[in-house]
């Protein structure tokens, strides 16, 4: 019997295919069983287009058989078969598919009940990774012939007439013998062959059928004396029905959270499930999870974001970063869809306008509902943004705020008008009608940014005031610039916009007459402010800190935190209360030549307690503790 050489270039590219196209070899089995789905398929479709009698769909099935003694893994379907031509043309030719010729060739009313999956012809090859020979027996439906078609890899391949009952193919892989690190022997263990079944091939529409070792207590054993024996049992190991390609009507919420807690190792139902079956430029089914509470390392580089990616039922990516944004990267989940571009070895996915549209769907899904359950599940939307909130803000100032106005109105915050956390629109649905900006304090939590001094003033006139209390907030905010053409404007800002025309003129004023103490008090300060100036917004505290300019005190306190040497600082003014008796004090001691040295030491102590007010750090601790005693000691 002649051996017949691969029709292709040379045998380096059948090496190429089997050593460099795959990056997992364990891969093979599900591209074998892909390739029986199709056979099967291809029957299906011309058993309803040609009225075909004597074939059910109950009856077609993919069987996998384990011999450990022989070294042998054999996947047996009853599909169509193949011709001794077709063998010839199929496996003879590397990358020919006739998968594919089928898509293209076929049309007709029943196409839409087969799922064709494979496209490029190279799937059967990935064999050769694990296996030293490769022997196909295939008969085509309704001939008596049968086929052994047989090659050890790069060397060609031999076909020959064979004995083969029933219509189908079956492939034998004798598996290579162990080698160093390399264990062939876990493709013989049917407990490992069964979770590969269930990893790639699990939505396969046909039953995948194997044995599989179980025990059972023996019969007629005494109860006080069980006596176990080992059995075989005929199993079939996919689930062949995905949940998500089920009508949403015949679902219950038990199978959704049932699904999410058995797939992703929750112990908890899911937050929010959504299910959604779209056609168009793009056909996909998707089911998403949102998790009741954050993974332990979420905010940390170990997480990983991603969907599963299943293509016509068989999974290629585990997770598929690009169907994602950042700002949704909590979001679990998968998505199947037919019209995904995949490469040659279906492990990766090929960057194309399918993709881009899916990836734009599930944004404006994710985000509806999440808008939605805002709106009418207030309750469950604040649980959520306990454990997410932090990455929707993140996703507003990332990507220099490309997300900005998808995100804008899913953000909370707290609020110096409500116990509760308010949204944006909520906060400018009760603005004062002469109000210009939308207020907002920052701080370590709640209870300390209500007191501070620069909120005094707008909490006395009735102005509500945003709460930030995460490093991210103000960055945020900055990036938004604006809400409903309202500006966002902190508390420490130079211009409040609450002054009239004449009250401007009277704090300048004031500060006109008193431009020589505040120029010492500046100079006291040795460069730490800018300026020291009277304050509009100071009420009963004597002093508070304000910054000109882009960066504020509270992103420099954050940005003094990261890591680097070249940190941005705030342009620091101090305010000072001239209602408060301190400042008659001050204006005394500037008066009296031989006060100065004194009002340094006030300059250097209300200074510091300007920082620790602020939350922020004093240069020298033991002078300022020294500073009060001697000030104690008068």
């Amino acid at each position: 019997m002649r051996t017949k050489q691969f029709k292709a270039e040379s045998k380096r590219l059948l090496e190429l295919m089997i050593n460099s196209i795959y990056t997992h070899r364990e891969i093979f089995l599900r591209e074998l069983i892909s390739n029986a789905s199709d056979a099967i398929d291809k029957l299906y479709y011309h058993s309803l287009s040609e009225n075909l009698t004597g074939l059910s769909r109950d009856d077609f099935s993919i069987e996998l058989a384990l011999d450990k003694d022989a070294r042998t893994l054999t996947i047996t379907d009853n599909g169509c078969g193949m011709t001794k031509d077709e063998l010839e043309s199929n496996l003879g030719t590397i990358a020919k598919s006739g998968s594919l010729a089928f898509k293209q060739e076929e049309d007709g009313e029943h196409k839409e009940d087969i799922d064709i999956i494979g496209q490029f012809g190279v799937g059967f090859y990935s064999a050769f990774m694990v296996a030293s020979r490769v022997t196909v027996y295939s008969r085509p439906y309704g001939s008596d012939e049968a086929w052994k078609w047989e090659s050890r890899g790069v060397e060609g391949y031999t076909i020959e007439p064979c004995e083969m009952d029933g219509h189908g193919t079956k492939i034998v892989l004798t598996l290579k013998e162990n080698e160093g690190e390399e264990n062939y022997d876990e493709f013989l263990d049917p407990h490992r062959v069964s979770a590969l079944v269930k990893r790639y091939s699990d939505y396969i529409r046909y039953p995948i059928r194997m044995d599989m070792p179980a025990r059972r207590l023996k019969e007629g054993c005494p109860e006080d004396k069980p006596e176990y024996e080992d059995y075989t049992e005929h199993e079939t190991l996919n689930s062949m029905v995905p949940i998500w390609k089920k009508n949403k009507s015949e679902l219950k919420d038990e199978d959704y959270n049932n699904f999410y807690k058995e797939k992703y190792f929750d112990f908890e139902d899911p937050a929010l499930v959504i299910h959604s079956s779209t056609e168009g430029a793009a056909t996909y089914n998707a089911l998403l999870f949102i998790p009741a509470r954050a993974p332990f390392n979420y905010y940390s580089r170990d997480y990983e974001k991603g969907l599963q990616l299943y293509a016509s039922g068989v999974l290629i990516m585990d997770r598929c970063a690009d169907l994602l944004p950042d700002c949704f990267s909590f979001v679990k989940g998968l998505v199947d869809s037919q019209d995904l571009s995949l490469n040659i070895s279906r492990e990766m996915l090929q960057h194309d306008r399918q993709l881009k549209v899916i990836a734009g769907r599930l944004e404006k899904k994710i985000h509806s509902e999440l808008l939605s359950m805002l709106k009418n599940d207030r309750d469950q939307y604040e649980k959520f943004w306990k454990n997410f909130g932090l990455q929707l803000k993140f996703g507003v100032y990332n990507d220099y705020g490309a997300k900005k106005d998808l995100l804008q109105d899913l953000l909370l915050f707290h609020s110096s008008s409500e116990e509760k956390l308010v949204t944006l629109s909520e906060y400018v649905g009760r603005m004062k009608e002469s109000q210009k900006y939308i207020y907002y304090a920052c701080g370590e939590t709640v209870e300390k940014i209500g007191l501070l001094p620069q909120t005094e003033l707008l909490r006395d006139q009735g102005y509500e005031i945003l709460y930030l209390t995460d490093d991210v907030d103000e960055f945020a905010l900055r990036m938004l610039f604006k809400y409903e053409d309202k500006e966002f404007k902190s508390v420490a800002d130079k211009d409040l916009g609450l002054e009239t025309e004449e009250e401007k003129e009277e704090i300048k004023k004031q500060n006109e007459e008193n431009k020589d103490l505040l120029g010492f008090l500046r100079d006291a300060l040795d460069g730490k402010v800018k300026e020291v100036r009277l304050s509009s917004r100071l009420k009963s505290h004597p002093v508070c800190l304000s910054s000109d300019g882009m960066v504020s005190l509270e992103m420099e306190k954050v940005l003094s935190a990261m890591p680097g040497e070249q940190k941005p600082k705030a342009e620091r003014v101090l305010e000072v209360n001239a209602s408060h008796p301190v400042f008659a004090a001050m204006r005394k001691l500037y008066a009296d030549e031989g006060g100065r040295d004194q009002l340094k030491q006030y300059a250097s102590l209300l200074y510091s307690q300007a920082l620790l007010i602020e939350g922020m750090s004093i240069d020298d601790p033991v002078a300022f503790s020294n500073a009060i005693c001697d000030l104690m000691s008068k």
